[in-house]
């Protein structure tokens, strides 16, 4: 049984600003920094889906990318359980196949995940204003 969080309620800064990134991506390439918020954000709606961080790593995004973008927010924190679960990246598609060990481990680094997301609607605020402002 997956450890189910609170869903992140992101502040309405954020939301504005990453509809307005999701909008302005078709005519510009996004700044690193911009990327990241995207990133992070989209991360985040991908591992609280239900299929926790096996989604993440079957999901079709540069995984190397977005854990850099953590890392570039100050996330630091969510880089460990993010790399902890790179193996996920060569199960079957269904994460009902894992055998039990496989399980276990992965809820275990799942809830390391989601204790340091808590930090990461605060973390996300402040790296807007330091370098978006």
């Amino acid at each position: 049984q997956m450890f189910a969080p609170e869903p992140i309620e992101w502040r309405d800064e954020v939301e504005t600003l990453v509809d307005r990134l999701e909008n302005e991506s078709a005519e510009r390439k996004l700044t690193r920094e911009e990327r990241a918020i995207m990133d992070v954000y989209e991360t985040v709606v991908v591992v609280q889906g239900g299929d926790g961080l096996h989604g993440f790593w079957q999901s079709d995004v540069n995984h190397q990318r977005v854990i850099n973008s953590f890392e570039l927010i100050g996330a630091t924190t969510l880089v460990d359980p993010l790399n902890a679960s790179r193996w996920c990246e060569t199960r079957p598609d269904d994460r009902n196949e894992y055998s039990e060990t496989e399980e276990e481990y992965l809820s275990t680094i799942e809830e390391e995940l989601f204790e340091g997301m808590d930090e990461l609607v605060d973390i996300m605020l402040a790296f807007i204003e330091d370098e978006l402002e």
